[in-house]
């Protein structure tokens, strides 16, 4: 008995939430579907002036929700119109059929399809399904499923691509860019994109694929802002900090007014050398680094010092960059590569007496030595 009175509470409530409109003298609108796409464009605009969607993506949203709100609009015109012509006896009439006929179709539903004695779904089984998952990753599985079918589908990788980006998935998204590149042709957007995927996926290093995917947007654009920034970056990382700030100060000087990217720039501008005396970026210099874990940051900082080892043994001539790796190793507490690397860097300039005597000073001053 006690499920039959709770099918009847239900049955009341949904024939009082249908009978109260109709039963006024003038039913209530709220215009929910023109509000929530309202909200839709002011997010897509939002999203835009803080660099989360390129200009193309955020048009073609803005786009298609401008039509929608438009044809909701619409809707909502005619449906006042039509109600204007209805009378009071015409809604009430309407309300005594629902009352009438909606607990009778609901209970022939019931005795057609229900069963009172099935056995609950496992909790395990709810949560896999559609509708108890995360909104965005529903979408993203449908839409990876639909390149897995269609793989020459430029468009559905261009769609992937951006959020993958915001997932933090950054092989994913070197991945989704690159087949956007293969399939529909390259641009100065789309190449800036792949490299920054790429700077991502490196923790943050500008690596020699990067810096191609970014001339290649320069090629195409050279007034590119995303591709600019990332090569002052490439700069800075390689130990020439006047490059950097020549080619960042440039950027801020062509920049429109309120660009949502600027103080990015000012910030890389205006930071000093890491206390490492790294010649990368801080965490502030890539995008969403402060949503970094402690791994990760360690990881790109012992990346920097890697590559800025490696091109130390191409050309031992460069005086600053044997002392930010003396610097970066002592930081990291590996003296025993801060004692390699200072009988490399004195083998080095060994022909350079000015240079080795500056040399000698930083091991004295960084203590490597003991």
């Amino acid at each position: 008995m006690t499920l039959w009175f709770v099918f009847v509470l239900m049955t009341a409530a949904a024939a009082f939430a249908v009978l109260w409109p109709l039963a006024r003298s003038k039913p209530v609108r709220l215009g929910g579907d023109v509000a929530v796409y309202r909200d839709q464009l002011d997010e897509i605009q939002r999203d835009r002036a803080a660099g989360l969607i390129g200009d193309a993506e955020a048009e073609a949203a803005r786009i298609e929700v401008s039509r929608r709100l438009i044809a909701a609009a619409d809707a909502d015109a005619t449906e006042a119109a039509a109600d204007g012509g209805s009378t009071l006896l015409h809604r009430r009439l309407t309300a005594i059929a629902g009352l009438i006929l909606l607990p009778a179709g609901a209970l022939a539903l019931y005795f057609t399809l229900g069963s009172p004695d099935l056995p609950g779904e496992p909790l395990a089984l709810r949560e896999r399904s559609p509708v108890a998952s995360n909104d965005i990753q529903t979408m993203v599985a449908k839409v990876e499923n639909h390149v897995a079918k269609n793989p020459n589908d430029g468009k559905g990788w261009e769609v992937l691509a951006p959020v993958y980006m915001r997932l933090g998935r950054y092989d994913d998204a070197v991945r989704a860019w690159r087949n956007v590149i293969a399939i529909n042709g390259s641009n100065a957007e789309r190449e800036a994109n792949y490299g920054e995927a790429i700077v991502a996926a490196a923790n943050g290093v500008v690596t020699d694929e990067a810096k191609a995917a970014f001339d290649r947007a320069l090629k195409l654009d050279p007034k590119d802002a995303m591709a600019r920034f990332y090569k002052g970056m490439a700069a800075d990382q390689d130990g020439k900090r006047a490059e950097a700030e020549k080619i960042w100060n440039d950027l801020i000087a062509d920049a429109p007014p309120n660009a949502p990217w600027i103080e990015v720039v000012r910030h890389a501008l205006a930071r000093k050398a890491p206390a490492a005396g790294l010649p990368g970026p801080t965490a502030a210099d890539v995008k969403a680094a402060e949503q970094m874990s402690a791994d990760q940051q360690n990881q790109m900082i012992r990346g920097m010092v890697a590559r800025l080892a490696d091109k130390l043994k191409a050309d031992g001539s460069d005086l600053a960059g044997w002392e930010r790796l003396l610097r970066a190793y002592m930081v990291l507490g590996e003296r025993d590569k801060a004692h390699a690397a200072a009988a490399d860097a004195r083998k080095a300039l060994a022909r350079d007496p000015d240079k080795l005597r500056q040399l000698d000073a930083v091991i004295k001053d960084l203590k490597v030595e003991g």
